[in-house]
């Protein structure tokens, strides 16, 4: 009686991963082609090449701030002034 309980407890615990496993067939039957959808494809797969070497080629950047960016290097800065006080503590040191 304890072996039909573990087996049935088994079972109970098994079906509800084994419902959640995909259905996957790993060897799918390959369907041939006819003649006229092979003709198809190619010519659909030539109309695509087509396509492609009609796309122009960029010539250009396609930089949009490249036209307000400067091509001369930076100019040097001036040297910078020294730092007047201001404040309550300039007011003290007078």
């Amino acid at each position: 009686m304890r072996m039909l309980s573990a087996a049935a407890m088994l079972v109970l615990l098994v079906a509800p991963a084994y419902a959640q496993t995909p259905n996957i067939n790993l060897i799918p039957e390959l369907q041939s082609k006819s003649p006229e959808e092979k003709d198809a494809e190619a010519a659909r797969d030539k109309a695509y090449k087509d396509s492609l070497r009609k796309i122009p080629e960029a010539k250009t950047s396609s930089d949009p701030w490249g036209a307000v960016r400067s091509t001369d290097a930076p100019k040097a800065a001036a040297p910078a002034k020294p730092k007047t006080k201001t404040g309550s503590s300039a007011q003290r040191s007078q």
